[in-house]
């Protein structure tokens, strides 16, 4: 790995902005492509940060330091990808469902997909069945990423699936659920497609849903 990428991948680890951002407009300016870059710098340190938090190195706080880092690199990339027409990994909307306005897991899991190579939607939180529908409507989605932190809120997945359905888009789109108190024995129950209990596992489900 080349000294500039190897700089970006450590500085995501650290939550470095700064040495992200310095190290990718520096391998810009000197003709690097976005790509090698994305893939060898953003994506494979984030990756990393999937494994540490797996094995229980990484917690909530590191990964979001980490992914706040990989952001400011992906905001000086975003416009040189699409110069170079760097295909998308798949368009992922992810929300909070209604009634429940918690966002920091939802916010991990959006951030850890883009950083994979997703293109993301993000609803926000208290978002009902139909702004999700509306949402897959408006086409090329091929993941819809669902959170609940409450148990209270959890059937608005299953509304949500139902109303995907009823428009007969259900077959359109891959859900993928998670949360707290969500469990694969419930994303089975309602017809999820995909269950994932922390953001590292939500990249790998949504890939592998897409293969």
């Amino acid at each position: 790995m080349e000294k500039g990428i190897q700089l970006i991948f450590d500085g995501i680890l650290e939550g470095d902005s700064d040495v992200v951002s310095e190290n990718v407009s520096t391998l810009l300016e000197a003709g690097v492509e976005p790509k090698k870059i994305l893939d060898e710098g953003l994506i494979a340190a984030m990756e990393k940060v999937g494994q540490l938090f797996e094995s229980g190195d990484f917690f909530v706080p590191e990964m979001l330091i980490a992914a706040r880092a990989m952001k400011a690199g992906l905001e000086l990339l975003k416009p040189r990808l699409m110069e170079a027409e760097v295909e998308s990994k798949g368009k992922v909307v992810i929300g909070t469902v209604k009634g429940d306005l918690h966002d920091i897991g939802k916010n991990l899991v959006a951030v850890m997909l883009e950083g994979a190579g997703f293109d993301i939607v993000d609803l926000g939180v208290d978002i009902d069945a139909d702004q999700f529908v509306e949402a897959v409507k408006a086409g090329g989605v091929d993941v819809l990423a669902m959170s609940a932190l409450l148990t209270t809120t959890m059937p608005g997945m299953e509304a949500t699936i139902a109303a995907l359905e009823t428009a007969g888009l259900r077959d359109d789109v891959k859900v993928i659920i998670g949360g707290a108190p969500v469990t694969q024995k419930f994303a089975d129950e309602i017809g999820a497609d995909g269950f994932a209990s922390d953001a590292g596992l939500a990249v790998t489900v949504t890939k592998s849903l897409l293969q």
